[in-house]
C-alpha cells in the first residue's frame, strides 16, 4: 500500500484542519520544504499535498510552496485544492507534480473532469470528501446531493482511476478511519481508493492493506506523533 504523509497549506505555512474547519487550523510548520525532507529521511516516496487557500477560493496562494517542494525532488508529489481549470493541471504537471486532485470541479462540472481523465490518464484523481455519506464540495462548506460512494462509481465508469476519500467527520480528529466505508468503496472493481481522514494506527492501516486500498494519507497522527512514518513504511509500505 501506497503512504503519503500530508502536507496542507495556508499562507505558506504546513497546517492542519478539524474536521475541515478553517477555524480550527492548527500551525505545525513555517517550511513546507523542510517538512518534506523530514518525510524523505523516514522513507517516504510519496506526498499529498493540499492548498486550502485554494481549495477555498481557487487561488494559487500557495503555489511557490508547492514549486520548492517539487524542485526538491525524491518524492512522488498528488496535489489538490483550487485546480478547477486544464490551465491549472497543466501548471503544476510542469512543475514535476505526478499527479493532479480535482474537487469541487468533479461535481460542478462532471464532463469537464471525465475529459481531463481521458486526456491526462493516471495524472488525474478525484477527490471526494463527504459528510454523512454526502460530497461536500468548496472547501467542504457545502454538500451536494450525491452520496459519496455513488459518485466514485460514477467517476470510475467516466475514466477516472483514482480516487482519495475522505470522510470529513473523521479527518483530522485521530478517531480511527470509516473502514466499513473503505469495504465498500473496495468492491468497485478496478478503482484504486486512498483512504484519508482519521487514519491513526497501524492496526488500521494494515486492515486497509487487507481490504485492498491502494493508498493512505497520513496526517495530523504524523504531526502529533501518534503515527511514526518510518515504521509505518516499514510495516505496510510499498515502494
Amino acid at each position: 500500500m501506497q503512504i503519503f504523509p500530508a502536507i496542507d497549506l495556508s499562507g505558506g505555512q504546513v497546517v492542519r484542519l478539524y474536521q475541515g474547519d478553517y477555524d480550527k487550523m492548527t500551525v505545525y510548520g513555517q517550511d513546507p520544504c523542510a517538512v518534506a525532507r523530514d518525510f524523505i529521511a523516514a522513507g517516504a516516496k510519496y506526498l499529498h499535498v493540499v492548498d486550502l487557500d485554494g481549495a477555498k477560493d481557487g487561488t494559487l496562494a500557495n503555489f511557490e510552496s508547492i514549486a520548492a517542494i517539487a524542485k526538491q525532488g525524491g518524492l512522488y508529489i498528488e496535489v489538490g485544492g483550487g485546480i478547477r481549470t486544464e490551465e491549472r493541471i497543466k501548471q503544476y504537471l510542469d512543475l514535476g507534480v505526478g499527479r493532479c486532485i480535482l474537487g469541487t470541479i468533479a461535481v460542478k462540472d462532471f464532463d469537464f473532469t471525465a475529459r481531463m481523465a481521458q486526456t491526462y490518464g493516471d495524472r488525474i484523481a478525484v477527490g471526494v470528501d463527504a459528510r454523512d455519506g454526502y460530497v461536500a464540495v468548496n472547501g467542504w462548506k457545502e454538500l451536494s446531493a450525491e452520496k459519496g460512494v455513488d459518485f466514485c462509481r460514477r467517476l470510475y465508469a467516466a475514466g477516472v482511476s483514482t480516487v482519495i476519500y475522505t470522510d470529513i467527520s473523521r479527518d483530522g480528529a485521530e478517531k480511527g478511519t470509516n473502514l466499513e466505508l473503505y469495504r465498500e468503496l473496495a468492491k468497485i472493481e478496478g478503482l484504486k481508493v486512498t483512504a484519508s481522514g482519521g487514519v491513526s494506527s497501524l492496526e488500521e492501516l494494515k486492515e486497509l492493506q487487507a481490504i485492498g486500498t491502494h493508498a493512505a494519507i497520513l496526517g495530523k497522527a504524523l504531526y502529533t506523533g501518534r503515527l511514526d512514518l518510518k515504521t509505518v513504511i516499514e510495516e505496510v509500505g510499498a515502494c
